[in-house]
């Protein structure tokens, strides 16, 4: 397991998250100045220096539970708010589209391209703001220089890594299955065609050598699939053509996404075991999450601007009938943890879990469209 995958697999999913809550904003039609409130104040929160000093620092990733309550946080920075079912619905998104691109990759490394489209996109929504563009620029520079030195190997770790959290995942997704990328199992498609990675030939030949180092024969073979050569290598400069298409938006022409919960009936067993066996490292993960969180210094909102409910759902119906749709398992409980040790832990961890005491609400919010997580108030 790489100790450097958690930046990349935080700011791809998180690229996501904004690609599509600027979709449903648009679709919703929000207005202009509170959907761009929206997208500053989010992105203000993700780029927020301290918060990047905890996210680069090497460490193991987290459980899936305890980084979806990083974007449930996350998500509600502004004066936005999404319900349970259009939180699960976003965070499904965002976790299927990252994976496909990590599995499409054509070699380890171009996953940090994946990234950087993803931040080339964002700096798109926050061209007017300079302060916040300055932010992801300095989020940039940290990137090349902490990956750009890594070899080969170390990234085929990254992308491995990646690859094992996101191995249990199958949710299938309309525009995955649409476009045939998807199979109705939930698992995706890999295509024989295109480019191969950038420093490779197109497979078909077969050469021989001596013990010289001299050719001594050829021999062709039929490879099955339709390949050509990389036009060339994506920049991996702050600005410049990354060539991969790979984590750019695809929801920059208005389609409706729906997500079928169905695809991850199978493995609904494995997460409820997962929630319920005790782990070990829970406490040291609850101590680097809330140091995580910590440093997102997310404001509330102040003035009398109104918050406002975004829907994930085409309709409210839509959105209500998945929440109570929404498998038992994935309703996330409160972990009671025995600490022993010294009064400073105890008192550390009694802090921690403290903050996230909010997890063990009613499934229902009397008024869906104050829908504010709790750990938001607390900061």
């Amino acid at each position: 397991m790489s100790v450097r995958t958690l930046p990349l697999l935080f700011l791809n999913l998180g690229g996501e998250m904004l690609y599509i809550l600027d979709q449903r904003l648009r679709a919703q039609n929000i207005p202009g100045d509170k959907a761009q409130k929206v997208l500053n104040d989010i992105i203000s929160t993700m780029f927020n220096r301290k918060f990047m000093e905890e996210l680069f620092k090497p460490q193991e990733l987290y459980s899936k539970k305890a980084l979806r309550t990083v974007y449930d946080r996350l998500a509600h920075a502004s004066i936005m708010r999404l319900n349970q079912a259009s939180m699960d619905k976003l965070y499904d998104l965002m976790t299927m589209a990252f994976k496909y691109q990590v599995l499409l990759c054509p070699r380890p490394k171009d996953v940090l391209l994946v990234t950087f489209n993803h931040l080339d996109a964002i700096k798109g929504f926050i061209q007017d703001s300079p302060t916040i563009l300055h932010q992801v620029d300095e989020t940039f520079q940290q990137l090349t220089e902490i990956y750009g030195g890594l070899s080969a190997g170390e990234f085929q770790l990254i992308r491995q890594t990646l690859l094992i959290f996101f191995q249990d995942l199958h949710i299938r997704v309309s525009i995955f299955l649409k476009d045939k990328v998807q199979n109705s199992n939930g698992r995706f498609v890999l295509p024989v065609s295109g480019p191969v990675p950038w420093g490779t030939k197109v497979p078909g030949l077969i050469r021989t050598f001596n013990s010289k180092g001299e050719e001594v024969r050829k021999a062709e073979f039929k490879h099955g699939g339709s390949y050509v050569a990389a036009p060339k290598e994506g920049s991996f400069e702050l600005y410049g053509d990354r060539v991969l298409k790979l984590g750019t938006n695809m929801y920059s022409v208005n389609r409706p996404v729906e997500t079928h919960m169905s695809g991850a009936s199978e493995n609904l067993a494995a997460q409820t075991q997962e929630s319920i066996a005790p782990n070990p490292l829970a406490k040291e993960e609850l101590n680097l999450l809330a140091k995580l969180i910590g440093g997102m210094e997310i404001k509330k909102p102040s003035g009398p601007e109104p918050g406002f409910r975004l829907n994930l759902f085409t309709t409210d119906e839509e959105e209500e009938q998945a929440a109570l749709t929404r498998p038992e398992e994935l309703f996330y409980e409160v972990i009671n943890i025995q600490a022993t040790q010294d009064q400073q832990t105890n008192e550390e961890l009694a802090r921690i879990m403290g903050e996230f005491e909010i997890l063990d609400q009613p499934r229902r919010s009397a008024s869906k469209g104050d829908d504010l997580l709790a750990m938001m108030d607390e900061l």
